[in-house]
């Protein structure tokens, strides 16, 4: 039996119709309203039961299949899909990530101290032998770890606290401080992880983790942080929208 989805628009408003729609029919799905494997009400019905056109509604349901909320198969139709942590490509933290989707989001400090790298150094672009602040922190959803999260910061912002970093997202923490990152160079990989990442992760040897670099910098250019961090592939997705200017 298909929930049809109790959707409200507003005609009148400059935001276009289909986004309208998209916005409450994922906050049906990450809500809860509907569940993983539930039937989704097909373009047809949804078009003719809210007055909309049916590549309106195409639109909307398109934007939920490409951020991997909703499955489209030929001859089963349109479900909802098992539930994950999805990460938009937007300059978010991973705490900010799994709060916005219902999860109680926990972090272990596994390093913090001040130390020099030489990868980090070069995509901040500082000097190889720079003073760098190493955090290393284990992100957990309640008991289940999700990721490894290595990040470095110039000394200049590194007056955080084990305490701090426990307590809340990384860039929160940042932004509490005057400092916004604003862009910032992404790279996004796969690879097989070490054991001391897969006993963290309570991974098997041949379980891949996704892994994420990531130099940000505020408005003036100004180095913010460098992140190298490896998630679990069975529990997280990356989401990237590519816009045609």
């Amino acid at each position: 039996m298909v929930e049809p989805v109790p959707v409200s628009l507003e005609r009148a408003s400059p935001v276009p119709l289909y986004h309208q729609l998209a916005e409450q029919l994922r906050e049906a799905v990450t809500s809860g309203r509907l569940q993983p494997g539930d039937a989704f009400e097909n373009e047809l019905a949804l078009a003719a039961r809210l007055g909309l056109s049916r590549p309106t509604v195409r639109r909307a349901i398109q934007e939920l299949v490409a951020q991997g909320l909703l499955l489209r198969r030929r001859g089963l139709g349109t479900t909802v899909a098992n539930r994950q942590i999805h990460r938009r490509a937007e300059l978010t933290s991973l705490y900010d990530d799994l709060a916005r989707d219902g999860a109680t989001p926990t972090t272990r400090v596994l390093e913090l101290r001040t130390t020099t790298d030489e990868r980090a150094a070069q995509a901040l672009g500082v000097p190889a032998g720079s003073s760098l602040v190493a955090i290393t922190r284990l992100r957990l959803a309640g008991e289940q770890p999700f990721a490894v999260l290595r990040n470095w910061l110039p000394p200049t912002l590194g007056e955080v606290t084990q305490d701090e970093l426990e307590g809340e997202g990384l860039y929160a923490l940042l932004r509490a401080r005057g400092v916004r990152p604003v862009v910032a160079h992404q790279t996004i990989g796969a690879r097989r992880p070490t054991a001391p990442e897969r006993r963290r992760l309570g991974l098997r040897a041949s379980d891949p983790v996704l892994t994420m670099s990531r130099a940000a910098f505020d408005a003036d250019g100004n180095p913010v942080e460098f992140g190298d961090h490896i998630y679990r592939a069975d529990s997280y997705t990356i989401d990237v929208t590519i816009d045609e200017r």
